[in-house]
């Protein structure tokens, strides 16, 4: 379950507010109480997502996600000594620790992922972490709209929540024992033998294959190369040659900032506040909220699916960013106006029922969210995890996951101020996210190019070519002429794993 997704809900739940006596604390404290048990989790996971760029490199990815994933646990663990005597410091440190956790997968996982997947499906199973994401806040949102349904208002009511966090940690903590080490990885590391044995079982192909052949002779080729230029792959190589490169400054530049457009949209602060989002649009009471979050979470979790089976790896990953942007700002420009002539009065009965311009409001909400999700959901990702080598790939990923921490606690931690000071009932806040929806636009069409179908070995020739728009489509035709010369080459001289190493290597890393 998704840490983010139920904290929110949790928040207003009636058993929660009356054990830690939220009732008695004015406006502007309840909202800073409530930014900081949101927040601290997203600082962890910033710190998080720079601990496992260490372990990662000296540990691997195998065993980054067995610690990373015992601390999330052992964090979800720490939050069910909390009550209101205690009060609430078992749950911000151990949502803390649970940050560190989540911080740490979320930079380990993806690239795990774009280093033994196919280039021609990498973003489908790289979208499969996404859809792992979803699938936990669905249960988030759901789970506390449940409890409100058939349980009594006490203690254990607003404890689940937070126990059912044990559930995936375990799992993936499990888990992890039975996966393969990154044969990338395993290269960098001279662990040749172990390389080949993983990369044989992954791909379930004798060592011999000619896909196998061709698929080490890249990876080959692109480390020593990548050797060559920085005279090593030790940890610190990548720091002197991202300081000495500004191509590679520049990726980390994008990378970050996509981050900042997605969360800019306004996603996270409907996951982590959306009583008071739907609030603000007229839906009153408890449950009513909750159901209406529930309903997010499942259209969500639909539209990741369609994303994920149809359009990420057909349409690509320009074309998704730039079309969900667009919907997306026209739904939060209505919606904005809407509350803006129709804000919301103190004191709503809980059973008053929506106006018609208010059922309309939430329509364009839901169609926001089919806009945003199967763009600016997961695609960020995929595209951080596509586009370094292998030297910067690790550094790449760890900013990249920074980032999109770093601006989920900017938004988590104002979020409830930002409600109640941009206009009536907060509508600011949505014609802000239209706004920031809208630039984006142009930041993908004239910075950031397509990666759809482009073997890792082959981003910095995409990166260095112009214009942006039509990168994609030349990198495509060298990488196409360069494969049926190396097959031709290789079926004729019928090469071993190892006579491609010793008789091939300087003209396929020249080709690199």
């Amino acid at each position: 379950m998704s840490p983010g997704a139920f904290i929110g809900t949790t928040l207003a739940l009636p058993s929660f507010t009356k054990e830690f006596d939220f009732a008695s604390y004015d406006k502007a404290d309840l909202a800073t109480t409530k930014a900081n048990i949101v927040s601290v989790y997203q600082a962890g996971a910033f710190f998080g997502s720079f601990f496992a760029f260490v372990s990662a490199f000296y540990l691997g990815r195998k065993k980054s996600l067995i610690i990373f994933s015992l601390v999330f646990t052992l964090g979800a663990g720490l939050m069910l000594g909390a009550t209101g005597a205690r009060g609430l410091g078992l749950i911000l440190a151990g949502r803390v620790l649970a940050g560190i956790g989540v911080g740490g997968a979320s930079m380990v996982v993806p690239i795990y992922i774009a280093e033994i997947a196919p280039p021609a499906v990498r973003g489908r199973l790289v979208g499969i972490y996404e859809l792992g994401w979803q699938i936990g806040g669905l249960v988030g949102f759901w789970i506390n709209y449940g409890i409100s349904q058939t349980l009594p208002s006490n203690h254990a009511q607003w404890l689940i929540p937070f126990a059912v966090q044990l559930i995936p940690g375990g799992l993936l903590f499990i888990g992890a024992f039975w996966i393969k080490e990154s044969p990338r990885w395993l290269l960098s590391k001279n662990r040749r033998a172990e390389a080949l044995r993983n990369l044989s079982w992954i791909r379930k192909l004798d060592a011999d294959d000619i896909y196998m052949v061709e698929e080490v002779a890249y990876m080959d080729a692109a480390l020593e190369e990548q050797a060559t230029k920085l005279g090593g792959l030790g940890f610190w190589q990548p720091f002197r040659h991202v300081a000495r490169s500004p191509k590679i400054q520049w990726r980390l530049v994008l990378g970050c900032l996509l981050f900042m457009w997605q969360n800019g949209s306004g996603i996270n602060a409907i996951n982590y506040y959306s009583p008071t989002v739907f609030k603000s649009i007229g839906v009153s009471g408890t449950s009513t909220g909750f159901l209406s979050t529930g309903l997010f979470g499942v259209v969500k979790t639909v539209f990741t699916v369609i994303w994920l089976l149809f359009l990420i790896d057909k349409l690509g990953r320009r074309n998704l960013l730039m079309l969900g942007a667009a919907g997306g700002s026209v739904c939060m420009w209505i919606i904005g106006a809407y509350i803006l002539h129709n804000p919301v009065k103190a004191n709503v009965p809980a059973d008053t029922k929506l106006s018609g311009g208010g059922i309309a409001a939430m329509f364009f909400f839901y169609l926001w969210t089919a806009f945003y999700t199967p763009s600016w959901n997961g695609t960020p990702w995929v595209i951080n995890s596509e586009m370094f080598d292998i030297t910067t790939r690790g550094l790449g990923q760890a900013s990249a996951a920074a980032s999109n921490w770093f601006w989920n606690f900017i938004i988590s931690r104002f979020t409830p101020q930002m409600f109640n000071t941009m206009g009536p009932s907060g509508c600011g806040v949505y014609f802000f996210f239209a706004s920031m929806m809208m630039c984006s636009i142009f930041f993908v069409w004239f910075l950031v190019p397509e990666t759809k179908s482009i073997a890792l070995e082959s981003m910095d020739r995409l990166f260095a070519t112009k214009p942006v728009w039509r990168a994609n489509a030349i990198i495509m035709a060298e990488d196409q002429a360069r494969d049926r010369e190396f097959r031709e080459d290789a079926e004729g001289a019928g090469l071993s794993v190892a006579k491609e190493k010793l008789e091939h290597m300087e003209t396929v890393t020249e080709r690199v």
